[in-house]
């Protein structure tokens, strides 16, 4: 089961109380204080692993706290420190500050380790106040409480192309063909009902990781359909695959309207999303019978100076050219260093 959303309770460790208390051993007639010093609370941290690739654990446990500090005793002795907790995320999880909203890191590479709430620290025993006109303090301090937060944990899926379009528009069947990846594929819509990543192989030394997006419909940003749950995954994503079905199982609707009501929920969830490079992809070339359809969109992208190709994932035709594309691409991106600004695509019809 895939979960991308998460809300859980922390609570590091109290600190240890001091102690008071004075020496009494025979032969020291002038015993000074010897209170020692309370122990830190544990501290919780996060640490992002590739391990995991969901958060559904969290489910099931969503309260972490840490051991409290040991308290001081006397003859100087300290308490010992709590126990800290590490908690372990997929790489990609965001997380935030439930009541604050405050961003608190966004874990990118495994073995990321970052300090989520502190431990309180231990109170210091009454050997501590010794002073030259205080030689007998009687009190000691008590220990500070660790820190407590609710966290709201978002995953967003790590990858470099994203598969977006409207349902069937062929995504699973292209993941599938291109990967080892074996989304569910079927005729009917919404079959893919949980993002899917794939390896795919670019050259003898290059690959890149596809995603396939659950399919998204108009008003997608509004909660309609099952795509808007995903819209966050495609925001990492360096390159977008535009699939749109020309065959005649797509209904009446043309490819170039098609290709407006994706950018547009895209738009609406973010609009640095049509700042992303898209490449338009005409799937289901086998089943096209009207050629003017195909034509249509590719006049479209020529008139857009977007990038176009024809594919059939069942054949195969095409899949050559769109892998040199997707290599090209993703090698400029990664020459740029992101530094350029890519062409936008998606604008509104007039």
């Amino acid at each position: 089961m895939f979960v991308d959303q998460a809300k859980i309770f922390v609570q590091a460790g109290d600190g240890g109380n001091g102690c008071t208390a004075f020496r009494r051993e025979k032969h020291v007639p002038r015993g000074g204080p010897s209170g020692g010093d309370g122990g830190r609370g544990g501290h919780i941290y996060m640490e992002a692993t590739e391990g995991l690739n969901s958060l559904l654990h969290f489910r099931f446990h969503p309260h972490y706290r840490a051991e409290r500090g040991g308290h001081g005793q006397g003859n100087n002795r300290h308490g010992k420190d709590g126990r800290d907790v590490i908690i372990r995320v997929p790489v990609g999880t965001v997380v935030y500050d439930d009541e604050t909203g405050h961003l608190i890191h966004d874990f990118t590479t495994a073995g990321e380790r970052v300090l989520i709430a502190r431990g309180g620290r231990g109170g210091r025993g009454n050997a501590r106040f010794a002073t030259p006109t205080r030689r007998a303090p009687h009190f000691h301090e008590p220990g500070q409480p660790g820190q407590a937060l609710t966290l709201r944990l978002e995953l967003k899926l790590l990858a470099d192309v994203g598969l977006v379009g409207l349902p069937n528009a062929g995504k699973s069947t292209l993941l599938s063909r291109l990967s080892a990846a074996r989304p569910k594929i079927a005729e009917y819509p919404f079959t893919t009902l949980t993002p899917h990543l794939g390896v795919v192989q670019l050259g003898d030394d290059r690959t890149c990781v596809m995603a396939d997006i659950p399919g998204l419909i108009e008003g997608a940003h509004r909660g309609a359909g099952l795509g808007h749950e995903f819209l966050r995954h495609i925001e990492r994503t360096q390159l977008l695959l535009h699939l749109i079905d020309v065959s005649e199982a797509a209904g009446d609707r043309d490819p170039v309207e098609r290709y407006f009501i994706i950018n547009n929920e895209l738009r609406a969830h973010r609009q640095e999303l049509m700042t992303k490079p898209q490449i338009v992809v005409a799937t289901k070339l086998d089943a096209a019978r009207r050629r003017d359809r195909v034509q249509k969109l590719s006049r479209f992208c020529q008139q857009r100076r977007l990038p176009f190709v024809e594919i059939s994932a069942v054949t195969g035709h095409g899949l050559d050219r769109l892998l040199r594309l997707v290599d090209e691409h993703l090698q400029e991106l990664k020459a740029s260093e992101s530094t350029s600004t890519p062409v936008a695509s998606g604008e509104r019809r007039a």
